[in-house]
């Protein structure tokens, strides 16, 4: 294999992350197979759930630390002794049932896409595997995949003219093993193996 290692900038690495035309959000049951490369058809299981609010999606990481002083109070050591993910997107196909069920649970929305009965009530924590496609500058593929979600938080949700009605869910990425919380697929064609 060719060494890698550039010593030079290049600006076709630079890269805006727009998302795929005609679906780019996906949710299924913990347990679907997920995907393993950036471009390979989703399994039927995962369901679109719909337009993503202008803000995409932000992916945030919160970790704690530990440090190791000496007699002196001189740090010696510091390590990362904690870590979690997670993903907030706001949905705004407020009609779209798949949304719906993203936010309160499946067990909670009855009927169909624009006729629907929704019961609020005590969040549903069973998690869910989510899938994002996105879209980099020269059409490079970048796939996250999170095999574990549960929902944590819910934003507002406002219902006047001047705001489009939706969801917005802040979900933790949960261990999916080996303490991965996501895994994220850049350009990786089906078959080639890391």
């Amino acid at each position: 294999m060719a060494n890698e290692t550039t010593t030079k900038n290049d600006s076709t690495n630079v890269s805006f992350g727009k998302f795929k035309v005609g679906g780019y959000a996906y949710a299924a049951p913990v347990g679907t197979a997920l995907p393993t490369d950036s471009e390979s058809e989703l399994d039927p299981a995962f369901q679109l759930i719909g337009y993503l609010s202008e803000d995409g999606i932000t992916n945030t990481t919160d970790t704690d630390t530990a440090e190791v002083k000496d007699a002196n109070g001189t740090t010696v050591m510091k390590v990362v002794s904690s870590y979690a993910e997670s993903y907030q997107f706001v949905l705004i196909e407020f009609l779209r049932k798949a949304a719906a069920q993203m936010r309160y649970g499946n067990d909670a929305v009855a009927g169909k896409d624009k006729s629907m009965v929704i019961k609020h009530q005590m969040p549903d924590d069973t998690p869910v595997s989510l899938v994002f496609e996105i879209v980099a500058t020269g059409n490079v593929k970048d796939r996250a995949v999170i095999g574990s979600a549960t929902r944590s938080e819910f934003g507002d949700r406002q219902m006047h003219s001047s705001d489009v009605l939706g969801y917005d869910i802040t979900v933790a990425a949960n261990d999916m093993g080996d303490g991965v919380t996501s895994i994220e697929y850049i350009g990786i064609p089906k078959d080639q193996s890391l």
